[in-house]
């Protein structure tokens, strides 16, 4: 409840800060702003003309600048950079995580960046370096190494002590990762392990020695799935000699998912996925990541015409199977399609592996069966009753009408099969999943859907 009038809040102030902003109240705006939540200020912030933004931005106290910062778009971000002083431009890197400025510079153009590394502190510099040598979408790109580090010789006492002196500047201190003299991992121990254990309690007796844990290679969309199966705030990243080396928290696991989930579902629309927001992707890019797959999907779809100009003389002698092509192939186009992002899906979240793929089968078999038994029996009563009898089409027999439903059940049958097998053959051979989603599906199937449909027509029909 809280949350939702926090939020209630903001919209109303919202109003109140542009007509302040107009109207040059800069004393009064600056108190109203400073309230706010750092990602609301983000939010507002970039609504606005660059000056303004800039303007605004310099009204917030120092401690809120750089969390804001942090939460505006790298164009906003960028727009700030070129109008920052050095000054001002040392003061926020010196505030920002670690992680975040290489978030920044991963996509800022080269000229701005030299621009941030020449302003940060030599040890930061070293330290984003050593970031941005990590293989891209790993856990080593995304972690943060403030972490909060203890000794198992150490009390419950020097702990609470350790957390007092270090934990301000760290991203997450409910959690301790327990380490040697060479900073090996070695156990964990939250703050409420802490809370429920005397003072004088050594950290070796009560910390977790089973720990979860990535290796700073490991995939960013592997590590948050392990955040979200074992439900953890953080996890440690080590090096291969299992050194800690930093954490992945829950909240960059959140935008590895949204990413993830992002560039999965332009994938399966036949889209070449873009880092940027709609309003921030230029025609010329948007035209770059949808034209390639229209080329594609439009040249395979001659295959299509190529079919029905084959059996053109059967089509002229039943001139009634014609009208049903339409609805054949997007039956079956719907059908592959469910299929295929379900099984995306379970693949996503680890339900299903390939070692299943008979298994996953063998349910859509039976999936298939039924639906596809379902909508020939339905369909043989609308053509009959409707097209038939209602409507009065002579062409309209009971051998028509048999050679669609018959077709339409084993088109079905064949589309879920190609759509349950598609995608896990991708993941075997390390390609995503996504890139066989709906339109090569519906390609694949539009095309066979022809064929049995032909081929139904000529056994039945004798063509």
């Amino acid at each position: 409840m809280e949350q939702n009038v926090f939020y209630e809040t903001y919209g109303f102030l919202e109003d109140d800060l542009d007509q302040l902003l107009e109207e040059k109240k800069y004393q009064e705006l600056r108190g109203k702003i400073n309230t706010l939540n750092e990602a609301d200020i983000a939010d507002y912030m970039q609504r606005l003309p660059d000056e303004q933004m800039l303007l605004v931005f310099r009204m917030l106290h120092k401690d809120l600048a750089a969390d804001a910062f942090a939460c505006l778009p790298v164009e906003e971000q960028q727009v700030l950079i070129d109008d920052f002083t050095d000054v001002e431009l040392g003061d926020v890197l010196e505030d920002l995580h670690v992680d975040d400025v290489v978030d920044m510079l991963e996509e800022l153009p080269a000229g701005v960046v030299r621009r941030v590394l020449k302003n940060t502190r030599p040890e930061q510099r070293s330290l984003i370096n050593q970031f941005l040598q990590y293989p891209e979408n790993s856990a080593g790109s995304i972690m943060t190494p403030e972490t909060l580090a203890v000794n198992r010789t150490m009390t419950v006492d020097d702990s609470f002590n350790y957390i007092r002196a270090n934990g301000e500047d760290c991203e997450m201190f409910y959690v301790l990762y327990v380490i040697d003299e060479v900073r090996h991992l070695e156990g964990v121990v939250t703050v409420k392990d802490l809370l429920m254990h005397p003072y004088e309690a050594l950290i070796g007796d009560i910390m977790e020695t089973k720990v979860v844990k990535c290796t700073t290679t490991d995939d960013q969309e592997d590590v948050a799935e392990l955040l979200n199966r074992y439900d953890f705030l953080s996890l440690p990243v080590v090096d291969h000699e299992n050194r800690l080396v930093g954490m992945v928290t829950v909240d960059d696991a959140v935008d590895v998912m949204t990413e993830e989930t992002t560039e999965d579902i332009e994938k399966m629309a036949a889209i070449i996925p873009t880092e940027h927001s709609y309003f921030r992707t230029s025609i010329w890019d948007t035209w770059k990541s949808r034209t390639p797959w229209l080329l594609f999907l439009m040249i395979s779809a001659t295959f299509t015409s190529i079919i029905i100009n084959t059996y053109e003389s059967a089509l002229a002698a039943w001139v009634a199977l014609t009208g049903f092509i339409p609805m054949l192939m997007d039956t079956s186009g719907n059908a592959g399609s469910q299929s295929t992002v379900t099984v995306i899906r379970a693949l996503s979240l680890g339900d299903i592996q390939f070692s299943q793929i008979f298994k996953v089968i063998w349910k859509e078999m039976r999936v298939a069966f039924a639906c596809g038994l379902t909508l020939a029996v339905v369909n043989f009563f609308k053509i009959y009753l409707v097209d038939g009898m209602l409507f009065h089409n002579p062409q309209i027999t009971f051998q028509i009408d048999l050679v669609v439903c018959v077709t339409l059940f084993f088109t079905v049958l064949f589309a879920q099969f190609v759509g349950c097998i598609l995608p896990m053959l991708a993941d075997r051979i390390h390609l995503d999943p996504a890139v066989m989603a709906s339109p090569l599906i519906t390609t694949i199937v539009d095309a066979s859907s022809l064929l049995i449909y032909f081929q139904v027509a000529s056994r039945l029909l004798g063509l």
